[in-house]
């Protein structure tokens, strides 16, 4: 990585770094290289845990009302690989990427793999310059999610959030489609699913369409890395 290369990601990430080395191996991606321990499958390990530690300290801090539950929910989406990746996507960071050949038309240069170079960085930002460091440069990119972020919100909303999701990364809108309903009319069941484009997510039941559609809404995010699956959804 060239002189020019560092400065430009350094004025993006708003960091400079003293271990110039560090910052070349953050963007070294293993098909790039012929010893994987040479990439930075290391530093997107530490960075992935840097990254959780700092999100749960805030979200505790902030939402002091909440609980474990609630909590666990706002962290899960805040540090999901798809909230990794629209974060590395909108700083461009993926395009410093370093990979092999085959790679740099793959569509996982913008989700997994941009979703991993930001926890690269984070990781080689601690490493260089410590906790705080790590934890200035998240909370500058993660604090206005944190701003919107609300349990009820991602609880409650999942439909909302799927939308603003698909509409940022596929360009489309989900389409709830009805799959089956049963019992009297007086208490009938449905069955949805969330069609976006040609792919088809694990359908719902709800004593309702609308909870239908809120549940369906939530495993497209799942499947999708938007949320993570949690025992309190299996309970309801």
């Amino acid at each position: 990585m060239d002189e020019a290369t560092q400065q430009q990601i350094e004025k993006i990430i708003g960091y400079t770094f003293t271990n110039k080395e560090l910052l070349a191996k953050a963007f070294t991606h293993s098909s790039a290289v012929d010893n994987r321990i040479l990439s930075n499958e290391r530093l997107e390990f530490l960075g992935d845990a840097v990254l959780a530690l700092v999100i749960c300290q805030a979200l505790f801090e902030r939402f002091s009302g909440y609980l474990e539950g609630e909590l666990t929910k706002v962290k899960s989406m805040l540090v999901s690989r798809g909230t990794c990746a629209r974060i590395a996507r909108k700083m461009d960071l993926q395009k410093f990427l370093k990979v092999g050949k085959g790679m740099t038309s793959s569509r996982a240069l913008s989700g997994s793999l941009a979703a991993g170079v930001l926890e690269t960085v984070i990781a080689a930002i601690y490493i260089d310059g410590g906790l705080e460091a790590a934890r200035s440069f998240i909370l500058k990119f993660f604090g206005p999610i944190i701003e919107q972020a609300d349990a009820e919100h991602v609880q409650g909303n999942f439909k909302s959030l799927l939308q603003q999701y698909s509409q940022e990364q596929f360009n489309v809108t989900p389409n709830y489609v009805l799959l089956d309903e049963k019992g009297p009319d007086h208490n009938k069941c449905f069955e949805l699913e969330v069609a976006i484009a040609s792919q088809h997510f694990p359908s719902a039941w709800g004593t309702n369409k609308k909870e239908a559609e809120q549940k369906a809404a939530f495993n497209a995010l799942v499947e999708l890395g938007v949320l993570e699956h949690s025992e309190d959804e299996n309970a309801e």
